[in-house]
Order: structure tokens, then C-alpha cells, then sequence
């Protein structure tokens, strides 16, 4: 029994009833059903999981300048994908995995010995990876299919019982190298020259770091799908950052965001017979731009009551 396995049947398990319990208490006519189905529930796991890993990563990613590597791994993802399917495979993760790993090594070490400027070799594996899995899928195999379309855009329908292990599998491991490394994360994202320093292993954290997100954006692209990831990966640490003012703070905020855009994406999309990949991401984009408003809102009322003032004490 894997480890998505055992974790579905604890959920399920009839002393807790944990998904049984709180399905009663969720409203719509077809969402309550991510709590009572076993396919509907490995997706519901899926989702929710991958979302407080992704938001505990997107975070780091963001005071490292690293938005665009989770889109870049994606569609290098996508080019596993395409090889897995190709091949007949029946777990394309795998081969998704494989690719990733190996790209997010190489992306790292260019970038680290200073090869390649920038997000530039990010750039140049997002489009040559994507353009290898489409001309892959052209030549070789039968086209966009639905499948194929599930892994671009999201399809809860793919999470089978093999997906979903591979997915808490990925996401345990992830936890828990960030519980062992998360300080020195910290350290060398402030300052990697001080890090380097006081002694850090500064090249093999970054390592570590780079190849985790290769494995994060795997486990995330049944759910949201790999043109979408960076709506789970960058926008709901983007918009914790707005209202954060703190680290911490800024990760509490990313958690609450990135859950509540799963969550309402899953009903949304449920109730409105739509794609849960596209709507979880909609509804992120949109929660980033409400929450932009308030703050820009917020920001200019003291320059407005100032210039009020101005005008009363020149009357």
C-alpha cells in the first residue's frame, strides 16, 4: 500500500470519517461529491495537498526572483508526458519526473556558474520542451488527445490510485526537506554570499531546492495542469506578499489564498460543469487582483487625507 493509499483510507476510515463528515456540511448539488466518491476523493487529497506544498515553495520562490522556474519545469513536464504516452506507458508522470530532474539539474548549474544569464536558460527549456512534446505527440503518437489535453490543463480524472501515490509520495518528501534544510534555504535566499560564509553548503541546498520544485511541479500537473501551474505555484504566494509583513506571515497568507482558491476552483468548477484547472486558476488571479485593489486602495486613502488637509489649512 503506498503512501496516497494509506492516506485515503484513513480519511476514510470509519472510525474518523473525516471526507463523509465534512461532505454533509458543503454546499452545491455536485461538489459534495469530491467528499463521497473514492475517484472525486483521491482528487479532493490530491488538490489539497499539493496546494500547501506548492504555497510553502512559491513562497521561497519568490524572494529568490524564481517565478517563471515552475513554469519552465512544467512544460519540460509536459515533454516527459508526451515520451510516457508515446511509449504506451500507463504512469507518464515518470517520465515527467525523469525530465525534470535532469532540466532543473542543468537549469541550476547554468545559472550557478554564471553560463547563463538570468531566466534565460529557464526560457529556452519552457519552449524547446513543450514545442519536443507537441512535435513528439505529432509524429509518433495520436495527437492532442483528451488525455493529453488533461495533463495541459488539468483533469482531476486522471489522479488514479498510482497517480495519487506518486503525488503524496512527492509531497512528503518535499516537507520534509524543507523541515531539514528550511534555515539555510532561508540564509542563502537573504544573503547567499554571507551564507556561503558562515559555512553553508550554499551550491548543495540550492541543489536540493532547484530538484524539489522539478518534483512539486510533477505532482501538480494532474491537478491544475501544466500550462496552470504557476496559478498554484507563484500567485497565491504572490498575493500573501502584498498583506505579509513578515516571512511567516507572508506564508500564512499564501496557505489561506492557495486553499481557498482550490477549494472555490473545485466548486466553481464542479457546479459549473467547467475545467478544475482553469477555474482554480481564474479564481487565484482573480482573489491576487481583489486583493491589489484593496491594498492599492488602502495605500492611497493617507496621500488623499493629507492633500484634504493641505486644502483645509490653505482655506
Amino acid at each position: 500500500m503506498g503512501l496516497g493509499t494509506g492516506l485515503h483510507h484513513l480519511l476514510n476510515h470509519p472510525r474518523f470519517s473525516v471526507l463523509e463528515t465534512l461532505g454533509v456540511l458543503m454546499p452545491g448539488e455536485v461538489f459534495p461529491a469530491f467528499f463521497e466518491m473514492e475517484m472525486l476523493q483521491r482528487a479532493l487529497i490530491a488538490s489539497v495537498l499539493v496546494t500547501v506544498v506548492a504555497g510553502l515553495f512559491g513562497s521561497y520562490l519568490m524572494l529568490r526572483n524564481l517565478s517563471l522556474i515552475g513554469d519552465g519545469l512544467a512544460h519540460v513536464s509536459f515533454g516527459g508526458v508526451a515520451v510516457g504516452v508515446t511509449l504506451g506507458s500507463v504512469a507518464p508522470l515518470w517520465y515527467a519526473l525523469l525530465f525534470s530532474s535532469v532540466a532543473s539539474i542543468v537549469i541550476y548549474e547554468l545559472q550557478s556558474r554564471d553560463i547563463v544569464a538570468g531566466d534565460t536558460s529557464i526560457a529556452i527549456f519552457l519552449t524547446g520542451m513543450l514545442a519536443f512534446g507537441l512535435v513528439v505527440l505529432r509524429l509518433f503518437g495520436q495527437g492532442i488527445t483528451t488525455d493529453i489535453e488533461g495533463y495541459l490543463f488539468g483533469s482531476l480524472v486522471l489522479i488514479d490510485t498510482k497517480s495519487l501515490d506518486l503525488i503524496v509520495t512527492i509531497c512528503v518528501i518535499a516537507l520534509a526537506g524543507l523541515a531539514v534544510f528550511h534555515r539555510g534555504l532561508l540564509a542563502i535566499t537573504v544573503d547567499s554570499v554571507a551564507a556561503r560564509v558562515q559555512g553553508l553548503p550554499v551550491h548543495l541546498i540550492g541543489l536540493w531546492f532547484s530538484l524539489t520544485v522539478a518534483w512539486v511541479v510533477v505532482s501538480m500537473v494532474q491537478v491544475i495542469g501544466a500550462l496552470l501551474v504557476t496559478a498554484l505555484l507563484v500567485t497565491p504566494a504572490a498575493t500573501g506578499q502584498l498583506v505579509g509583513n513578515s516571512f511567516r506571515g507572508c506564508m500564512m497568507w499564501t496557505q489561506a489564498f492557495g486553499l481557498a482558491s482550490t477549494l472555490l476552483g473545485l466548486f466553481l468548477s464542479a457546479e459549473l460543469n467547467t475545467g478544475s484547472g482553469s477555474m482554480i486558476a481564474l479564481v487565484a488571479a482573480m482573489i491576487f487582483a481583489i486583493v491589489g485593489l484593496l491594498k492599492l486602495a488602502s495605500s492611497q486613502l493617507p496621500a488623499f487625507d493629507a492633500s484634504l488637509e493641505s486644502e483645509e489649512a490653505q482655506g
